[in-house]
């Protein structure tokens, strides 16, 4: 029986994976080129905005999706369909009153939200995202909904629907804007429409989703006999007690890494500015350098997010079954496979970081090419620590601790706050400020939700054997990227300014070679087993392909 939920809740984190793998590469069809489009100060200002967007979304829409989702799948697991049917009004309604604020506030107050971060400019693009807020905020009570049965599938489709609409319609307008001579500030303020078109269409698609989910639900109610449902249900009242007391701490806790993000951006623009003493347009455009990294470092979060997602449903599943030893061998596995997939792609990064912006922003990056890799070696191992804390966090909150990652939260970001405050202040140091305030910080977060794990869940997972050999794994890995890379670019003859094409050629070597290079120590080091493999969708075939015993 463990086996077989195990089975299906990475089942659904698999079908969410190539989502995101899709999502991803979408995604860098948009933010690569759209980067090259508004240029360094440009991109500057579009990703002013899409902070601010990001903190009224997550505190919209982070914790209520969860409760949805938890508190779905544990009355589905005991036999509640009417308190399932009214979980779902109950959050719809909700989700659409903060959306609706939410758009407000944006909608409103767009010059006073650039200002306090010191970027007027941005205010278009402020104004331009107000209405993608109630739409995602509904959106989100539909895959809340269908999450809680543990049904990923619609989630997905409607992830790759709402990423092609922002980049057919983001993309088109910001070029349409660009050709017709408009201004940065109009360019960048285009392309948000995109984030609304997206959204809309997602929207659509989720809610047909969830009316065919609803349809199967009633027609397997009608093929049971009465007396095996418990058609007894919680009132209206109670049931937004309920989201309120899981949902407000998860929400607080997941928008900190938003909220984190939203103040740098304040910090960065200030710091460079008044300690600093750059100019206005200066400090935007190393903000904009900094932007342009973050399409690569939040690369190995989001493609764990399906996993993130995934176990939620399954450990509240479990609990409510009070099955302790299948809900640890749930959280066993999604740190085990977390840490195998996030650390090569956090040293990738890192290793091969210059090459990496070169590469994807030749035509923005200039003269700043070297500053951009640095920067992104630095993000690339903060990009770790961030999937081992979203995952942790997961598990906690899945098990009823959600006040506890809240806390780790709230101290990580008042202590990132500190550190990227002093460090920015340092004239040698300055736009790296930043991104060291946020390795210290989450790294911290890291240990902090490890700890708690260990301490308060039942479960105790053991961590050891999920760290100790793809650290040893990736260290190899690592090492045979660095020596590959510069060797590739002798053998291409490329001289001591190397063309994108060539940079391009040598990084793809080096990223072949660092692949089969940890396939074979994963497979030799015994990192991943045959009872790993065995809890992935045809892992048996993956195992024998592998040579996994």
């Amino acid at each position: 029986m463990a086996a077989s939920k195990n089975q299906n809740y990475l089942h659904g984190a698999a079908i969410l994976a190539v989502s995101v793998v899709i999502i991803k590469i979408l995604g860098a069809i948009y933010k690569i080129p759209l980067g090259n489009i508004l240029g360094k100060e440009g991109f500057g200002h579009f990703n002013v905005a899409y902070n601010i967007y990001n903190v009224l979304l997550a505190l919209s829409t982070a914790g209520l999706p969860i409760a949805v989702a938890r508190m779905i799948s544990s009355a589905n697991n005991l036999g509640k369909p009417v308190q399932v049917k009214k979980i779902f009004k109950t959050a719809l309604l909700s989700f659409a009153v903060l959306g609706a604020v939410g758009s407000l506030v944006l909608y409103l107050f767009p010059v006073d939200l650039s200002m306090l971060l010191r970027d007027p400019k941005a205010s278009q693009s402020v104004a331009a995202l107000a209405p993608a807020v109630v739409l995602v905020c509904i959106l989100s009570a539909f895959r809340g909904y269908t999450e809680g049965f543990s049904d990923m599938r619609p989630t997905a489709v409607s992830q790759v629907i709402e990423v092609a609409g922002k980049i057919a319609v983001g993309l088109s307008i910001a070029l349409m804007l660009q050709r017709q001579g408009a201004s940065i500030t109009l360019q960048s303020a285009g392309a948000m429409t995109g984030t609304i078109a997206g959204s809309l269409l997602a929207c659509i698609f989720m809610g047909s989703a969830v009316v065919r989910r609803r349809k199967y639900e009633e027609s397997l109610l009608q093929l049971r006999p009465r007396d095996e449902l418990d058609m007894s249900s919680d009132g209206s009242g109670h049931i937004l007690k309920t989201f309120i007391k899981i949902g407000i701490p998860i929400a607080l806790g997941s928008c900190v890494s938003s909220i984190i993000a939203l103040v740098n951006t304040g910090l960065i623009n200030n710091r460079l500015q008044d300690a600093v003493g750059f100019t206005s347009d200066r400090a935007s455009e190393l903000f904009g350098i900094y932007s342009m990294s973050l399409t690569f470092y939040n690369l190995p979060s989001a493609l764990l997010v399906p996993l993130t997602i995934s176990i939620i449903p399954a450990i509240a599943g479990y609990r409510a079954q009070k099955n302790i030893d299948a809900s640890r061998t749930v959280i066993e596995s999604s740190i085990r496979i977390t840490t195998i997939l996030a650390l090569p792609m956090a040293v990738g990064m890192s290793v091969l970081s210059t090459p990496i912006m070169y590469g994807a922003y030749y035509n923005s990056l200039g003269k700043d090419g070297a500053l951009a890799g640095t920067l992104l070696a630095i993000m690339g191992i903060t990009s770790f620590f961030v999937c081992i804390v979203a995952i942790s966090t997961a598990a906690l909150q899945a098990g009823g601790l959600e006040r506890l990652p809240m806390i780790n939260m709230l101290i990580g970001g008042g202590l990132n706050i500190v550190f990227t405050w002093v460090l920015l202040g340092n004239k040698e140091l300055n736009i790296f400020g930043s991104a060291i305030g946020s390795l210290i910080s989450y790294f911290i977060m890291c240990v902090l939700n490890l700890m708690f794990l260990i301490k308060y869940m039942p479960e105790r997972p053991k961590l050891g054997k999920a760290l100790f050999k793809p650290i040893l794994n990736c260290a190899v890995m690592g090492a045979a990227a660095w020596i590959v890379y510069p060797a590739a670019l002798e053998l291409l003859n490329a001289g001591p300014e190397p063309g994108r094409m060539t940079t391009l050629l040598a990084l793809g070597a080096s990223v072949t070679v660092a692949v089969l290079v940890y396939g074979v120590m994963t497979i030799s080091t015994k990192a991943i087993t045959l009872d790993d493999l065995k809890l992935l969708p045809k892992g048996e075939k993956i195992a024998k392909l592998l040579h996994v015993k």
